[in-house]
């Protein structure tokens, strides 16, 4: 054989050896899709259960190009609302120096579909909060000192206030605020290797877009923790949401001279965010969703967070009765020497995870629900696994509760 022959021979089994471990990630990912469809089917299947609560799924952190670093666009935003079933979306726009963009971006109803304006904003030190619906004059709130100090104003004007980015958080000693950004879509993203992105995107991405996610999701072990700890503290309460932090700015693109596109690819479009990870609502069956009862909702902590990408968790419940009452996620209830019981429900058979002020207190495999006998008070929580998946995904929360608060 001709050198060059032998040279080209050993440069393809070269270019084999290190397409390989790509050609398996794509393989694998096509026994996830498969597995994914099994349960949505199964589910689909399931019949019925009787329910004193509607489950409303949408989103929550969203930006378009009103607030800058995005250029998605409301009419884009609204058919990836559109495209994904959601029933609501609240907006978190950036504060722009001559327009009040908490005013400006969508609000109301659009193709059936709840909008509620919101902001998210800065304070001096980088640290972050969500006010919904956004401060009258939004770029000037942005100036405030401290968080806390936003927080304050928030509380006093009857918005609803959520930590952004918690990791960014210096100092815990906050107060008044409803709730923690426990996930962040755009936080977990930096767990991208980009030379394995690069040769996914190029075996994968045309068949699994939306399931390259489970490539690098990481439990936001880290988060949870901290949530776990103001919760547990007794002094304060605060529900946990996950934010898509959606700007439809990620990808690549050819544009001629005039700006027109001829040639890209965008990975993060509103519609594969949005089919990420879900904020579910619960409200009692004869109440109106609008953006009242929404936010309240939210406040209280009648919500759960679900990764519907891998299965919609719709009809997931986390109850607690006694013998004088029964709460959902987000309540409390009194033990005071009560028998009292915990109920998770989950709409396909999967690993149900029990948490105490944090710490695992129980597990059940394989359940479409478990009770638990509760002996001692403390701040419970579930989260939920489907070991279906396989790796990268079955080891990681499907649903993630808001905690019932046994007192």
């Amino acid at each position: 054989m001709k050198r060059w022959k032998k040279v080209a021979l050993a440069l393809l089994c070269l270019l084999v050896v290190a397409q390989a471990p790509f050609i398996y990630r794509r393989y694998r990912l096509g026994r996830l899709a498969a597995v994914v469809a099994a349960l949505n089917a199964e589910r689909a299947a399931a019949p019925p259960r009787d329910d004193s609560h509607d489950d409303y799924a949408g989103v929550f952190h969203v930006h378009t190009s009103l607030g800058g670093h995005s250029t998605g666009s409301f009419d884009e935003v609204v058919r990836g609302a559109k495209s994904n079933r959601l029933v609501f979306v609240v907006m978190t726009e950036h504060p722009a120096a001559f327009v009040n963009t908490a005013e400006a971006t969508l609000k109301g109803t659009r193709d059936g579909i709840l909008f509620v304006n919101g902001s998210e904003l800065v304070v001096a030190g980088g640290e972050r909060l969500f006010v919904i619906p956004g401060f009258a004059g939004d770029a000037a709130a942005a100036e405030a000192p401290d968080l806390q100090t936003l927080i304050n104003r928030a509380k006093e004007e009857g918005r609803l206030a959520l930590i952004a980015y918690p990791e960014q958080v210096r100092d815990w000693r906050l107060s008044g605020f409803d709730g923690i950004e426990v996930y962040n879509l755009y936080t977990n993203s930096k767990e991208i290797n980009y030379g394995l992105l690069a040769g996914d995107v190029l075996w994968s991405y045309w068949s699994y877009p939306d399931l390259l996610f489970s490539t690098f999701y990481e439990r936001p072990a880290a988060n949870l923790k901290k949530w776990d700890e103001v919760n547990a503290s007794g002094g304060r309460r605060a529900s946990a949401i996950a934010g898509n932090d959606a700007h439809a700015n990620v990808g690549l693109s050819l544009r001629d001279q005039a700006g027109e596109e001829f040639l890209g690819i965008k990975l993060d479009p509103y519609e594969r965010s949005f089919r990420v990870v879900r904020n579910h609502v619960l409200l009692e069956k004869g109440q109106t969703l609008n953006a009242e009862t929404l936010l309240a909702a939210l406040r209280q902590g009648h919500s759960y967070i679900s990764f519907d990408i891998f299965c919609d968790a719709g009809g997931f419940r986390f109850d607690a009765e006694s013998s004088l009452e029964k709460k959902i996620m987000g309540d409390e209830i009194a033990l005071a020497g009560r028998e009292l019981r915990l109920s998770a429900r989950v709409p396909v058979r999967s690993r149900i995870v029990f948490f105490r002020d944090g710490q695992i207190v129980h597990e059940e495999k394989e359940a479409l629900g478990k009770e638990l006998m509760v002996e001692h008070p403390g701040v419970y929580r579930v989260e939920v696994y489907l070991e279906r998946l396989g790796s990268p995904a079955g080891d990681k929360p499907w649903i993630i509760s808001n905690p019932i608060y046994v007192r």
